[in-house]
């Protein structure tokens, strides 16, 4: 397992983060029973299998299972016996969590309000990262910041995130935030996997510029390349797949890099799942990836994608049937730059 510096921080993450959606769905959690619903034997389970392995990162949020995944990782780390200072915890807010109209979004109401649950639920004193969930289109930028400022002031947050935000508002506050002398957003938590490289057009080099860490959710694509699906294959009854349909993905576009990760999969004696890490893995920009399981064979089998190391060649070819098509402006910057190559300038003379 690999550590990384996560954004400009002084704070070190493990490679793999141990997402934890899957803990806590029940009969009456919608979406969240598709998910997952491990109780607390299983969460103990798999955060001590992944902790023994090297991962020293755990994301979770309040709108998981509505609270109740917080509470299982703040028992599981109890239970185990993990000193705090040898976890990353990571946990968010922003989502619906109710339904009257200030359970949600990114107000200094809200926030204040949510990150004294989420510490109650996590059994803990303070939280490493703490992200903001969701694109909130009517608080503004500024008041947001406002409130993490001050949380970080008082202790009770060390760093802060955002995810799924647009690469325009991340840069707007990031402006903010330097103008106003208030904590900035270290990480972004993005979506990203060899079927859907979106990131790559606007937020992979906002975070290289702006030296963010990138923590990437969803590697697999919500299941659909660990390797169980093709084209023509039946959905598996039980699987994620067929309960929640989620994220969105180009079955045009995935099942080629599917059928060429497989190639590359069986010629290694290796899982699919493993070669769709290792690819995210391979990429200078990521920070940490989280992965989820429902079962420690899953968690396992995950886990063992830090030790596929891609070649030149078989990066090559996942590249190539992957690529983004061209979009503009990029593929327009791309041609006015081709002769801006970074070669050393020798200035000429006048005469």
């Amino acid at each position: 397992m690999k550590y990384k510096q996560l954004g400009r921080t002084g704070l070190y993450v493990s490679e793999l983060c141990l997402g934890t959606m899957t803990l806590g769905g029940n009969a009456d959690a919608g979406m969240w029973k598709a998910i997952g619903t491990l109780g607390q034997d299983e969460a103990n389970q798999l955060i001590a299998r992944a902790l023994a392995e090297g991962i020293n990162f755990i994301d979770t949020a309040d709108i998981y299972s509505f609270g109740q995944s917080e509470r299982l990782v703040g028992r599981a780390l109890k239970d185990i016996g993990v000193p705090r200072g040898e976890i990353v915890l990571a946990t968010k807010t922003g989502g619906v969590m109710g339904p009257k109209p200030n359970a949600q979004g990114a107000s200094r109401g809200h926030i204040m309000d949510s990150v004294q649950r989420s510490l109650e639920r996590l059994q803990v004193d303070h939280i490493d990262l703490y992200q903001i969930h969701a694109s909130d289109s009517v608080t503004p930028i500024e008041e947001t910041l406002r409130a993490l400022d001050d949380l970080t002031r008082q202790g009770l947050v060390h760093y802060v995130g955002v995810s799924n935000w647009r690469a325009g508002k991340i840069g707007k506050a990031l402006g903010l935030s330097e103008a106003l002398r208030a904590t900035r957003f270290e990480t972004l938590q993005a979506y990203y996997s060899i079927a859907g490289r979106d990131v790559e057009r606007e937020l992979v080099p906002l975070v290289v510029e702006e030296q963010m860490g990138l923590l990437v959710w969803s590697p697999l694509a919500g299941g659909l390349l660990s390797g169980k699906f093709g084209p023509g294959a039946p959905v598996e009854e039980g699987s994620r797949r067929s309960n929640f349909d989620f994220p969105p993905v180009d079955l045009d576009r995935a099942w080629p890099c599917v059928a060429q990760m497989r190639a590359i999969a069986d010629a290694r004696g290796v899982s699919v799942a493993r070669i769709a890490l290792a690819w995210i893995l391979a990429k200078p920009y990521v920070t940490s990836v989280i992965i989820g399981a429902k079962r420690i064979d899953q968690l396992e089998d995950n886990l063992g994608a830090v030790d596929v190391v891609l070649t030149e060649e078989e990066l090559a070819r996942l590249e190539a049937v992957s690529a983004l098509p061209p979009s503009y402006p990029n593929w327009m910057v791309d041609r006015q730059n081709a002769s801006r190559i970074p070669l050393p300038f020798t200035p000429v003379a006048p005469d």
